[in-house]
């Protein structure tokens, strides 16, 4: 698994962060000691050496690189008045290859092999007369040396501790068989983390309760994580979605969905109803369902595992090709040819069994789904026809006032639209009926001194004609008329 040095400090404070949680639970239960002294340490200024003998000065690539450090509890125990005498030490501790990470190299940092870890171990034990547990963790993980080597080290357990590429950790003891105490001290993920882990694979596999179920033995391996811990978030996630059922079929913990509804109380029946109900074919669909959910997850978990079977076969067969191919004497070409011919015919029986379950989970599924439709029209209390006529009919009533009352006042506010209508805005209407299209001056630079006389011209209305002398009026009054 190829970490990075982003991701190898990260994995470096998790850790530290976690085995100190489990340190400060441990102490007095675990741990031997009344009083505890906690101290600190890294690998800093090893990792400055090194950056600069490689003449690499960057301050910010600094910060990103882990420094290997180490947290420690010290127990005592007091004697006497002002004497206290050491019962054990607990160390934590972060082992990478700072030589990888301190360097111009571009590839994935190596595992860390046994001679690293065993100089690692030396440097941390100090008194072998204290008894000392330490847990090494590698966020490159180990060889495969490193993991089953023994360790000879003086009143000393060892603990190593790396990624496990799913999100958790593996925890697993060198040399004797260690207390699994001391695994669960070292293991810097808590409860809580690991359920919720189990939460998120529930989620990324919903797609499978649909057809199917979940088993916990399949999720633990997956995760990485103990199958205990997987049954109680089954059973958590159960409580929170009422769809989702639990069930112990054939030593499997199953998870699968089971009706859309939880099923509701039911009320107390005597003997007499309770017998025609075993005998009568009719019954509540949510307990249908869950039963033949259950029966389908189980099946479906079956089926998985004879895939699994299978796909073993197939491998085998491969294996035995491939020998049969190398092999150079006819009496071992022979003798494989006749396995691989038997495993072709145990491959074809146990596909034949697979399709006969593939055919009764898909009989249980459409079963499943006609009672879902029954279930769900019967919540749903659809009203018969007689109700339908009526409602359609008191809406057609409805529709036909609201209409009447809507042209009534339709009616009267254009009548009183008319009457509030003004001269100019009737003649802009006159305008927009004839289709005429306003003038739009062309726009033109101003001139210097702007006059206004053309526009009041423009805007003045018609002089009237000019009236006729009064002379005509004058020569009609009579003679003896005094002259105005």
């Amino acid at each position: 698994m190829p970490v990075d040095a982003t991701r190898a400090l990260q994995y470096e404070t998790d850790f530290l962060a976690g085995v100190e949680v489990n340190f400060e639970t441990a102490k007095g239960r675990d741990f031997r000691g009344s009083t505890w002294d906690r101290s600190e340490a890294d690998e800093g200024d090893r990792l400055r050496a090194l950056l600069a003998s490689n003449r690499i000065y960057d301050r910010e690539r600094l910060k990103t690189l882990p420094s290997n450090r180490r947290v420690a509890v010290h127990g005592y125990e007091r004697r006497l008045w002002f004497w206290k005498r050491r019962t054990g030490v607990a160390i934590g501790s972060v082992l990478s290859p700072l030589s990888h990470y301190a360097s111009k190299a571009t590839g994935p940092a190596p595992p860390v092999g046994l001679g690293e870890l065993v100089d690692h171990v030396r440097k941390l034990v100090g008194d072998s007369k204290v008894p000392h547990i330490v847990g090494v963790c590698s966020p490159t993980g180990f060889t495969e040396e490193a993991r089953s080597a023994r360790l000879e080290t003086a009143n000393a357990t060892v603990v190593l501790i790396e990624p496990d590429g799913s999100g958790g950790w593996r925890t697993f003891g060198v040399g004797d068989s260690v207390d699994s105490r001391l695994l669960r001290i070292f293991d810097p993920e808590s409860a809580k983390q690991k359920l919720d882990r189990v939460r998120r694979v529930i989620a990324d596999r919903s797609t499978d309760l649909l057809t199917g179920g979940l088993s916990a033995s399949s999720i633990a391996r997956s995760v990485n994580l103990p199958e205990e811990v997987v049954r109680q978030g089954f059973e958590q996630v159960a409580r929170q979605d009422p769809e989702l059922r639990v069930s112990h079929q054939d030593a499997e913990f199953l998870l699968f969905r089971g009706a859309p509804v939880s099923p509701q109380e039911k009320r107390a029946m005597n003997v007499i109803d309770r017998i025609r109900q075993l005998f009568s074919r009719e019954g509540d669909e949510s307990a249908k369902i869950n039963v033949l959910a259950e029966r389908r997850a189980a099946l479906s978990q079956r089926r998985d595992r004879m895939y699994e079977e299978i796909g073993k076969l197939e491998q085998k067969e491969a294996e035995l090709f491939a020998q049969g191919k190398a092999a150079t004497s006819a009496v071992p070409k022979r003798r494989l040819a006749a396995q691989i011919a038997q495993l072709r015919k145990d491959i074809a029986r146990q596909n034949t069994t697979a399709a006969m379950l593939n055919q009764q989970i898909n009989i249980i599924s459409t079963d499943i789904h006609n009672l879902t439709l029954i279930q769900q029209g019967q919540m749903a209390r659809l009203p018969d026809s007689a109700e339908l006529t009526e409602h359609a009919v008191e809406a057609e009533e409805l529709l036909e006032t609201l209409k009447a009352d809507a042209d009534l006042v339709g009616t009267l506010s254009m009548g009183l639209e008319t009457s509030l209508v003004a001269e100019d805005e009737l003649a802009v209407l006159k305008e927009f009926d004839e289709g005429k299209e306003p003038k739009i001056a062309e726009k033109a630079p101003a001139p210097a001194a702007p006059s206004r006389l053309p526009e009041a011209r423009e805007a003045a209305p018609p002089a009237k004609a000019p009236e006729p002398p009064l002379t005509r009026e004058v020569s009609r009054r009579p003679a003896d008329a005094e002259p105005t």
